[in-house]
């Protein structure tokens, strides 16, 4: 059987008609790819972006109900983000391959973009007008209207040298000589300005920029600054701001109820790094609606003895909330003066226990990696549900008053935390002391006291998260950082992120808040320092703005 052959003409003509159908044809194909490939990397963007809203209303309706729920959003915001830059890529790829050809282009459905904010200011380019009508030449023209395309555009961090003027006079009739005082810099006889004092400070214990690396950035815009130089300003300006960080220590040790918490830091030593400890504690009244402003504040520790919480908090009495570390033991005393501290559980530490040996997401994550898996076991996972049902009850009452509190936790809450007393007991009785949920259940009834204490105080939270995120951003840090140079550097480091810290909690962004107060600080009157705290500070009109 013989196959048909199309023949291949002869004529030149012919074989440029058919290798130009053939070319037209290899476009069209092309073209379809280009669009379906767009099509598909749209499409997976679409899904990318509604798997992130379902998880954020998730979030919203049922609260954190996993450890891992912030990472999970994490990496579908990640997910998400190289999937829109795929499609807009593919987008673009298939704009240019339709070009010549008869295949409709692929234009993808973009949300609707949000209008920029009004406190941009705006620059108004008008182009120019014709001056006469293209179609007929006619030069009588009158204007009906314009149309504005706004356009988001930034200006790179411009330097200056600001030149400080001081003439001197003399008095022709008592030959003294007269000159207006020198300008205030944070270091003496100093060189630095408040706003660029401020952005050195953010970025180093905010945005956890290592000096080395700003001095490098600076150098390539044309600033050579050196790594000595920068380190007097930021130690200078660590000086200055001392007084608010006593007066933030003022406020948040009259609180009634607080947070604690630690993490470790490494410090430089001879040929390693040993292991220091930051400190926080955090006052917030939001959950009991109570008026004061929140605060935080950060302590430093080459250890982690007893003794620096004990001293920390030595002069204050209230509420608590920390993790079982046995250093805060002497505070709970009930000879301690001026009066014991009152303990209060984190549901959070003692779900964690149990979530670990119920996650049965991550062990099946293993399993598909080759991994060794531990046990999944069944009494972990309905602990973690039991446990569920507080924080629900618990975020229907967040942030009314302690009394309004106190009524729904002793409404609902007694029978929950009875149920689960007597369940815990029960699962305790069938399980090996030396088993991994009998260690989590004993965490838990060995401290029923203190896991109860809720109960009777509408302003006692069920969890130590705002000390826990109040230390998110230094164990982010230490990634970029690696180490404080010395205590020095570890103690610097604490008073920086207190004042950062309390400015955020506040709502108040540290760069400007700093570039202001550094302006003002020296000539402020003493005891009107508290009018510089980030909850009663606002800027005016001459303050000079990061």
């Amino acid at each position: 059987m013989e196959a048909t052959i199309s023949r291949i003409p002869d004529d030149i003509e012919a074989l440029k008609a058919a290798l130009a159908a053939v070319t037209a044809r290899a476009d069209q194909a092309e073209a379809e790819l280009a669009g379906a490939r767009a099509r598909a990397s749209d499409d997976q963007a679409l899904i990318a972006h509604l798997k992130l809203q379902i998880a954020k209303l998730q979030r919203e309706r049922f609260g954190p109900h996993a450890e891992r729920t912030r990472r999970i959003l994490d990496q579908l915001e990640l997910q998400l983000e190289e999937l829109e830059a795929a499609a807009s890529e593919d987008e673009l790829a298939a704009e240019i391959a339709t070009k010549a050809t008869s295949v409709a282009a692929f234009e993808r459905k973009r949300p609707a973009r949000k209008p920029f904010p009004e406190h941009l200011p705006r620059e108004r380019v008008v182009l120019p007008a014709p001056c006469s009508c293209p179609a007929c030449g006619g030069t009588r023209l009158s204007k009906l209207g314009e149309d504005v395309t706004e356009t988001l555009e930034v200006i790179p961090r411009q330097w200056k040298v600001v030149q400080t003027v001081r003439e001197k006079f003399s008095c022709r009739d008592c030959e003294q000589i007269t000159q207006p005082p020198a300008p205030f810099h944070v270091v003496p006889r100093g060189w630095a300005g408040p706003s660029f004092l401020a952005m050195l400070l953010f970025e180093k214990y905010g945005q956890h920029q290592p000096l080395n690396r700003q001095a490098e950035r600076f150098a390539r815009e044309g600033v050579p600054l050196s790594l000595s130089t920068l380190a007097d300003q930021v130690g200078a300006a660590s000086a200055a701001l001392m007084p608010l960080y006593r007066r933030i220590e003022a406020h948040l040790l009259a609180a009634e109820r607080l947070h604690g918490d630690d993490t470790t830091v490494p410090v430089l030593a001879k040929g390693k790094t040993d292991t220091g400890r930051l400190w926080v504690y955090v006052r917030d009244d939001a959950p009991f609606g109570g008026p004061a402003p929140p605060a935080a504040l950060f302590h430093y520790s080459r250890d982690r003895r007893g003794e620096h919480p004990q001293a920390h908090l030595a002069t204050w009495s209230g509420i608590l909330q920390a993790d079982a570390y046995s250093g805060y033991g002497e505070l709970y005393l009930a000879g301690r003066q001026p009066r014991p501290v009152l303990e209060a559980g984190c549901f959070a530490h003692a779900r964690r226990k149990f979530f670990e040996l119920a996650d049965v997401e991550g062990a099946a994550r293993k399993k598909s990696r080759g991994e060794r898996t531990g046990q999944i076991y069944p009494i972990a996972l309905e602990a973690v549900q039991r446990l569920d049902a507080l924080f629900d009850i618990e975020r229907a009452i967040n942030g009314k008053s302690a009394d309004q509190r106190l009524a729904a936790r002793q409404q609902h809450r007694a029978t929950l935390m009875d149920d689960l007393h007597a369940w815990l007991t029960e699962q305790r009785d069938k399980l090996s002391r030396n088993h991994d949920l009998a260690k989590a259940i004993n965490y838990m009834l060995r401290r029923w006291d203190v896991f109860t204490r809720f109960l009777g105080d509408g302003r006692v939270c069920i969890t130590n998260n705002a000390a826990e995120r109040a230390l998110r951003g230094v164990c982010l840090g230490r990634k970029s950082w690696l180490f404080c140079g010395s205590d020095r550097g570890g103690q610097r480091a604490a008073i920086m992120y207190s004042l950062i810290g309390t400015a955020k909690l506040n709502n108040v962004d540290p760069q400007a808040w700093l570039a202001d107060i550094l302006a003002r600080i020296a000539d402020h009157p003493a005891n009107r320092l508290d009018d510089l705290l980030p909850w009663n500070w606002s800027k005016s009109g001459t303050a000079l703005a990061a």
